[in-house]
């Protein structure tokens, strides 16, 4: 089990000229100096790299994902992420196709999702799904 880092605590770690002093991102920063399972995907690169990010981000951000751990959806992993997709939708909570993957990913692989995005805190409400919060925070 490790920590899924959601493209929103990955941009604010490497897209600004110094990261926001958040605890989405000293986790990250602690778990990547920890040597903790660190764990992403393809479509979290992809997310970071169309985004407006410096010339010299670009290379940080491949290094970085180079000594991830990469989940590689199957076909299985996008059809059961269609049905995270429906479940949510069917109690009144949007989440997208890009979210509902990775909420299937982390919730299937036993992880930790490290996110700033409030949506997966709606996703919940939903499905097993286990997203970080600062101790002691509500």
């Amino acid at each position: 089990m490790g920590l899924f880092v959601d493209t929103s605590v990955w941009s604010l770690a490497f897209r600004r000229d110094s990261p926001p002093n958040l605890p989405e991102v000293d986790k990250l920063r602690e778990a990547l100096t920890q040597g903790d399972l660190v764990c992403s995907t393809g479509m979290v690169l992809l997310e970071l790299l169309r985004g407006t990010i410096p010339p010299k981000a670009s290379a940080t951000i491949q290094t970085a994902f180079a000594s991830l751990e990469l989940i590689e959806p199957t076909t299985a992993d996008y059809v059961a992420a269609a049905t995270v997709g429906n479940v949510c939708r069917s109690v009144g909570i949007q989440i997208g196709s890009v979210d509902a993957l990775i909420a299937h990913l982390v919730a299937s692989g036993g992880h930790t999702l490290l996110t700033t995005d409030k949506d997966f805190l709606l996703a919940q409400q939903a499905m097993d799904l286990k997203v970080w919060q600062e101790p002691g925070a509500k």
